[in-house]
C-alpha cells in the first residue's frame, strides 16, 4: 500500500453546502436564513437565553428553597475487585489507592464498595465502607479500619477580626 492507494471511507466526505447559488440549489434567495430581521443579518448572534426582550425563563422562575449538595459528604467508590492489585498483606490506605490511580478526583473521602471478590488478605483503611465490602474483607481475615470524615468548611466565610472604626 503507498500514500497515492489512501482514500477516505464511503460517506466520509461530504460536499460543501453551497449558499446563494439561485433557487434550483434549493438553498438560494434567504439562503437557509429564513425571513427578514436580526437573525437575517451577517454577523448578528443572540446571547443564549435571550427571548427577544421578553423576561428570560431563568430570571421567571422562584428561586427559593435549600439544597444539601453543597454541604453533603462526598466518596470516591472503589471496588473490591480493584484491591486485588495490591500484594498479600499489604495495607491499603487512600495515598496508596490515589498513587495507583485507583481513587482520582476530588473528594472528602474514599468509599470501599463490594463490588467483585477479593483474592487477598488486606489491611484496608478508608473513610466508609458497604457492609458487603466489610464482610469479605474480613472473610478472608483482612481487617477494616476506619477514617473520620475530614469537617466540611463552609465555603465563603470570612475571617472574624473586627475592622477599625472609621472617624
Amino acid at each position: 500500500m503507498r500514500l497515492h492507494d489512501l482514500k477516505p471511507r464511503p460517506g466520509a466526505k461530504h460536499r460543501r453546502k453551497r449558499l446563494g447559488q439561485g433557487e434550483s440549489s434549493g438553498h438560494g434567495k434567504t439562503s437557509g436564513r429564513g425571513g427578514k430581521g436580526q437573525t437575517a443579518r451577517s454577523g448578528s448572534s443572540i446571547r443564549p437565553g435571550f427571548e427577544g426582550g421578553q423576561m428570560p425563563l431563568i430570571r421567571r422562575i422562584p428561586k427559593r428553597g435549600f439544597s444539601n449538595t453543597r454541604h453533603g459528604t462526598r466518596y470516591v467508590p472503589v471496588n473490591l475487585d480493584a484491591l486485588n492489585s495490591f500484594d498479600d498483606g499489604a495495607r491499603v490506605d487512600e495515598a496508596a489507592l490515589r498513587s495507583v490511580g485507583l481513587a482520582n478526583g476530588p473528594a472528602d473521602g474514599v468509599k470501599i464498595l463490594g463490588g467483585g471478590e477479593l483474592t487477598k488478605k488486606l489491611t484496608v483503611t478508608a473513610h466508609a465502607f458497604s457492609v458487603s465490602a466489610r464482610s469479605k474483607i474480613e472473610a478472608k481475615g483482612g481487617t477494616c479500619e476506619l477514617v473520620a470524615v475530614k469537617a466540611a468548611q463552609p465555603r465563603g466565610v470570612k475571617s472574624s477580626k473586627s475592622k477599625p472604626a472609621k472617624a
